[in-house]
C-alpha cells in the first residue's frame, strides 16, 4: 500500500536510521543537540541580571536596524539567545530533537550549515522587508520593526526539519513544519512568523539543490568504481626506441 510503504519510510529515515546511526556511534553524536540546549540556558540564565543582560545583547542582540555587519556578526550566538516573547523551556525538548536527528542523519557539517544558512536567510529578509516599508502587498514592514529583537534557534530549528523532510522525503514531518509555520503566521502576523516562513523557504531550496547534486555525483562515483583503477602505462626496456 502506497501510503503505508510511505510512512515506513518515512520512519526509517527520520527514526530507525538515526537511532542505529547513535547505538554505532555513541552518544557523542549528540554533541550538536546537547550543546545548542546548554547555550539557551546559559544565555537565558546570565540575562536574568542586568550585567549579563547587557553581555548578551553586545554578543547575540540582532536588529534590524543594525550595520549590516554587526548583524551577520552576531547571528551565530543570537542562535542560543532565547527570544523575549517565547518560554525558554518548552522550546527545548524541539531544539534537542532538531539538532540530535540532524546532526544522526546529515552529519555535524551540514547540520551546522544549514542551521546557520535559514537564521541568516530569515534574517537578511527581515531586513529587505523592512528597507521596502509598509505596503507592497503586504510584504513591507513598518520602520519600528526594525528595533525588535531578533533572536533565538526556532528559524534553524524550522529549517532543520524541513531540510530532513525534504532530503529523506518524510511528507509527515514536512506537513507538520510548514503546517504550522503558515498557521502561526496567519494567527500571529509577526516577524518571527516571516522568519520562520522564509526559514521554510531556504530549507527547500537547499534540500532540492542537495538532491540534484548529490544524484551526479553518485553516478559519477559509481562509475570510477566500476571500472577500477586506471592501469599504469608499460614502461619500454632501455635502448628500445
Amino acid at each position: 500500500m502506497f501510503v503505508g510503504r510511505t510512512l515506513w519510510n518515512e520512519f526509517r529515515g527520520i527514526v530507525a536510521d538515526p537511532v542505529r546511526r547513535l547505538f554505532t556511534r555513541g552518544p557523542g553524536a549528540l554533541l550538536l543537540g546537547c550543546l545548542a540546549c546548554v547555550g539557551v540556558i546559559f544565555f537565558h540564565a546570565i540575562a536574568q541580571h542586568p550585567a549579563g543582560a547587557t553581555v548578551v545583547r553586545v554578543l547575540g542582540g540582532v536588529t534590524g536596524d543594525l550595520p549590516l555587519w554587526l548583524a551577520l556578526l552576531r547571528t551565530p550566538v543570537s542562535l542560543y539567545v532565547p527570544a523575549l516573547d517565547l518560554p525558554v523551556w518548552a522550546g527545548l525538548t524541539q531544539l534537542f530533537l532538531a539538532f540530535a536527528l540532524a546532526e544522526l542523519a546529515l552529519g555535524r557539517a551540514r547540520t551546522l550549515a544549514v542551521a546557520y544558512a535559514t537564521t541568516l536567510a530569515g534574517t537578511l529578509t527581515a531586513r529587505a522587508m523592512i528597507a521596502i516599508g509598509p505596503g507592497w502587498w503586504g510584504l513591507g514592514l513598518p520602520p519600528e520593526t526594525g528595533r525588535v529583537l531578533d533572536t533565538g534557534p526556532s528559524a534553524a530549528v524550522v529549517g532543520l526539519f524541513t531540510y530532513m523532510a525534504v532530503t529523506r522525503r518524510a511528507p509527515v514531518l514536512f506537513t507538520l513544519t510548514g503546517g504550522s509555520m503558515v498557521w502561526e503566521s496567519i494567527a500571529v502576523p509577526n516577524l518571527a512568523g516571516r522568519e520562520h516562513l522564509v526559514a521554510v523557504g531556504a530549507a527547500i531550496v537547499l534540500g532540492a539543490a542537495h538532491g540534484r547534486l548529490r544524484r551526479p555525483a553518485t553516478r559519477l562515483l559509481r562509475r570510477v568504481r566500476g571500472r577500477g583503477p586506471v592501469p599504469a602505462p608499460p614502461r619500454r626496456a632501455a635502448g628500445s626506441e
